[in-house]
């Protein structure tokens, strides 16, 4: 509201969207952890003793079958679990009476977990290995019979680490969020104030519960971005290298005419596929329909921070945020935008309109 508020004494017309989001999608980790744990504690005894040569491999394939469904089935919202939904609004900013072809985005909310992103990182990948090794090790016992105990035991101990670091991902304490999402909110504010007539912003919800907030806008007003240019800002640390990240074809090309423009601040600008395991508001906006990218600046400790109480505002300058705002509202004028689906003209607007943040 207070945000809402904001753009609506500059001038712009500002409309909110009521978003129900639940956290319940953040139960998929521990509740893969969990999972995992109990599977490899009942894959040792399978493949230490000499029983049916194929029971590893059957138990292990079904449980990890079972535990993929459950797990997914929770992070794609399939159930609550009895989580009480939360309240929550997407913002639509737009000049009144223009259309929006070019969209700047950033996300409000913020979350704390048992781990950084750096450390779900972490897990994820411990937990990928500790699967495809049990899954080999199934396989084996299968074709050659019982294996060493001291095999075993460094099995178990593999599952048990990537089981217990996964479960460390619900939900836990608070985090300022400071660089994920504040920095990235001001850039896009700072941005707006500077770009052509037919630049809006989509300031939106429950980005951190899975993209909730941009995943409803989208399905209940299609248009809204469809043929529409997209550019995503998400945490703007004052460390580390500038990063322009797409999605598809489509949204290479758009990074790479956007990251000459970002020349001035000084920085390695890289150009890349987002991250596997990483998830930003540009994946739901670009399935639309839209040519998107997302822009950060972060590095390993920026990580580290992202998602605790670490992630203040204490010795944080916005330094970085503040000068990526002017930049980008520059840059949306020049970016050449993708067909209009409503077969209406493609041409940039008009001038910069209001004023949004001093």
């Amino acid at each position: 509201r207070r945000v809402a508020q904001h753009l609506r004494d500059r001038g712009y017309e500002v409309e909110e969207r009521p978003v129900a989001c639940s956290p319940a999608p953040l139960l998929a980790l521990p509740i893969a952890g969990a999972g995992l744990g109990w599977l490899t504690l009942l894959e040792v005894p399978l493949l230490l003793l000499p029983v049916r040569p194929w029971g590893a491999l059957l138990v292990w394939a079904l449980g990890l079958g079972f535990l993929a469904l459950v797990a997914g089935g929770v992070a794609n919202g399939w159930t609550t679990l009895g989580v009480t939904p939360r309240a929550d609004a997407n913002l639509v900013v737009r000049r009144p009476g223009r259309r929006v072809r070019r969209w700047l985005v950033a996300h409000l909310d913020t979350k704390a977990q048992g781990h950084s992103t750096a450390g779900r990182r972490v897990a994820v990948w411990m937990a990928a290995a500790a699967i495809a090794a049990l899954g080999t090790a199934a396989a084996v016992r299968w074709a050659t019979g019982p294996l060493p105990g001291g095999a075993v035991a460094a099995l178990a101990g593999l599952g048990a680490a990537g089981g217990a670091l996964l479960a460390r991902g619900r939900l836990r304490g608070e985090s300022p969020g400071a660089r994920d999402n504040a920095s990235g909110l001001l850039a896009a504010l700072d941005a707006l104030q500077g770009a052509p007539g037919d630049a809006g912003l989509l300031v939106t919800a429950a980005e951190e519960f899975g993209l909730q907030g941009a995943t409803q806008l989208v399905r209940e007003a299609p248009g809204l971005v469809c043929g529409t240019l997209v550019v995503n800002v998400d945490t703007v640390d004052d460390t580390g290298d500038l990063y322009v990240v797409h999605h598809d074809a489509a949204g290479d090309a758009l990074g790479a005419a956007l990251a000459p423009a970002l020349a001035p601040l000084g920085l390695p600008v890289r150009r890349r596929r987002l991250p596997w395991a990483i998830l930003t508001d540009s994946v739901a906006l670009a399935r639309a329909g839209a040519v998107a990218v997302t822009v950060a600046r972060l590095d390993g400790s920026t990580l580290r921070r992202m998602h605790t109480p670490r992630d203040s505002a204490d010795g944080f300058a916005f330094d970085t945020a503040r000068r990526l705002g002017p930049l980008l509202g520059t840059a949306l004028a020049a970016l050449p935008l993708p067909p209009d689906p409503s077969g209406g003209t493609s041409a940039a607007g008009d001038g910069a309109g209001p004023r949004a943040v001093g």
